[in-house]
C-alpha cells in the first residue's frame, strides 16, 4: 500500500466486524489486523469496548425489559387523574412556600429596622 492510499475508516460497524472476525478459534489474527490496518493494541481496546457495551446493554435490558401489562383506558384515565391531582397539590405548595418566604422576609426586615 502506498502512502497516498488510505484504508477505509474504521466505523463502529467495521470495528464490530473486526471483533467478530477475530473471535474464531483458528482466525489468522495477524492477517486480519493487517487487512483492517490496525495494531493488536487497537484490537484489544475494541474488544474491551464491545464486551463492556454488551454487558451494559444486557443489564439495561433486564431492568427495563418488562413492559406494563395493564394499559386499559381506565388505568390510563386513573393515572392522568392522579397526575392532575399531584400537579395541583404541587402548585398549591409552591404558592404556600412563596407566601411563607415573603412573610419571613417582611419579618426579618422589621426586626432589622
Amino acid at each position: 500500500m502506498s502512502k497516498t492510499e488510505r484504508r477505509p475508516r474504521l466505523t463502529a460497524a467495521r470495528k464490530f466486524e473486526l471483533y467478530l472476525a477475530t473471535r474464531l478459534a483458528d482466525a489468522p489474527l495477524g492477517e486480519i489486523l493487517r487487512q483492517y490496518g490496525v495494531h493488536l493494541d487497537d484490537l484489544r481496546a475494541i474488544e474491551r469496548v464491545v464486551e463492556s457495551s454488551a454487558l451494559a446493554g444486557l443489564k439495561a435490558q433486564s431492568r427495563h425489559g418488562r413492559q406494563p401489562t395493564d394499559l386499559s383506558p381506565e388505568r390510563v384515565q386513573q393515572l392522568e387523574q392522579e397526575l392532575a391531582e399531584k400537579t395541583r397539590a404541587l402548585a398549591e405548595l409552591g404558592v404556600s412556600f412563596a407566601l411563607l418566604e415573603k412573610k419571613d422576609r417582611a419579618e426579618s426586615r422589621s426586626r432589622s429596622q
